[in-house]
């Protein structure tokens, strides 16, 4: 096979890959033993970020974007007159070791259209994964894409040469997965999910017993869901995304905004993307979902089923419960202080153990790193009454509002002046 000819692939597959949003910093720890090549410890991939702030990145590519689905929403349908390739096993194992010698990735992030069918596929993603392990020793970052429908066996397979392994749920119900792709049924994705969380619990308790028992997919299991291709509602999104969490144990739900890319009347109009804004807020959610102590019915529910655009999900949720509030910082527990519009939960950490010393005032808390342009709306503490208590949610709203635009153009004028 020719440079030339491989070159044009990888501009094809490359390009077909960048809808697949499910990867981040890994969270794996492969570490490099006899000498061989690369290191997933402490890495991350594609464009991301890892915990002390490295940029890391990744060869993400399709095997193929061949497909025998004919999926509405998805640009690699097979009624899609678009340009085909395919590449070989040898192929991208050869690129992957190519581009890791040149320093240009940590690691490989490899998806697949469906040909022939899902075990075919599925056994070639995991013969690349084999090959860099075993034939090129290489101990950097795999990501997998599991076929929906694929075998128990290659699953197992999958996870012992990959850090992570993802599943694309796609579209967040089954009534819009059956409009937009009546040839795949939910079970399909669910399937080979449910493989992966029964393996890496086996793994676990297997390790305890046994040191040497082989790494299976160390950095989990992850999913991505379209949003805004067949009209769910947040509340709709948020609901799926937490039952996924709870049940299967995954590490992240990613979600990506849906741009029309045909004519069709199941489909929003071209044109019509989805503000980065939503997915932005989708992900805020998703955080409080995880790490704050939120239930999806406390931040979206029937009678409030879209996120606000114009304030993050947690100061929306503040604004309509204001019976919550005033929090007393010096004696609120963890739960209702991470409630607190403009506190994290690092500053809510600060904050349990400083108050253990002494009352925390004003100063104590601009110190700590609080966000009190927000948070003084909602807190009493040792120096401070409660602000604006007798204003109505929609005038407080405003008000944040406008010191985030004020504060906003403040910062921007400090950069300008520097030029």
């Amino acid at each position: 096979m020719s440079f030339e000819r491989t070159r044009e692939k990888l501009k094809i597959l490359a390009d077909a890959a960048k809808y697949d949003v499910s990867c981040s910093s890994s969270g794996s720890k492969r570490a490099n033993t006899n000498k061989g090549l690369g290191n997933a410890t402490g890495m991350g991939i594609c464009h991301s970020y890892t915990e002390d702030g490295r940029c890391v990145s990744l060869l993400k590519i399709l095997l193929t974007n061949y497909c025998i689905f004919d999926c509405a929403y998805c640009v690699t349908r097979k009624s899609n007159d678009i340009q085909r390739a395919a590449f070989k096993v040898q192929e991208v194992v050869d690129l992957t070791i190519n581009f890791y010698r040149r320093n240009y990735i940590e690691g490989l992030f490899l998806s697949s259209g469906i040909f022939k069918s899902p075990d075919y596929t599925m056994e070639r993603l995991v013969s690349v994964a084999k090959k860099l392990r075993l034939e090129e020793n290489f101990n950097g970052y795999i990501h997998l894409k599991s076929i929906p429908g694929a075998s128990d066996e290659l699953m197992r397979e999958a996870g012992l040469y990959a850090d992570r392994l993802s599943v694309n749920i796609e579209i967040p119900t089954e009534i819009g997965l059956k409009k937009l792709a009546p040839e795949k049924k939910r079970e399909d994705f669910v399937k080979p999910m449910l493989k992966v969380k029964n393996e890496i619990i086996q793994y676990k308790n297997e390790k305890k017993l046994i040191k040497s028992t082989p790494k299976y997919a160390p950095a989990g299991q992850s999913t991505q869901m379209i949003v805004g291709a067949s009209g769910e509602s947040d509340f709709q999104i948020m609901y799926t995304s937490n039952f996924f969490y709870k049940n299967y144990n995954l590490k992240r739900v990613y979600y990506s905004g849906y741009v029309p890319i045909s004519y069709d009347d199941r489909l929003p109009k071209i044109g019509s993307e989805v503000p980065i804004l939503r997915e932005n807020r989708l992900y805020q959610t998703d955080w409080l979902l995880r790490f704050y102590g939120f239930e999806v019915n406390e931040i979206l529910n029937e009678t409030h089923p879209h996120l606000d655009l114009d304030i993050d999900p947690k100061l929306s949720w503040a604004l309509r419960n204001r019976h919550e509030f005033p929090v007393d910082i010096n004696t609120a527990d963890k739960r209702m202080l991470a409630r607190v519009p403009g506190l994290g939960m690092k500053s809510v950490y600060k904050i349990l153990n400083a108050r253990r010393f002494r009352r925390l005032n004003w100063d104590h808390l601009k110190r700590i790193g609080v966000a009190l342009s927000r948070a003084r709306y909602f807190i009493i503490c040792d120096s401070s009454d409660f602000e604006r208590a007798d204003i109505s949610s929609e005038s407080l709203k405003g008000i944040i509002l406008q010191n985030s635009k004020t504060k906003y153009n403040n910062t921007l004028n400090n950069q300008l002046s520097l030029f």
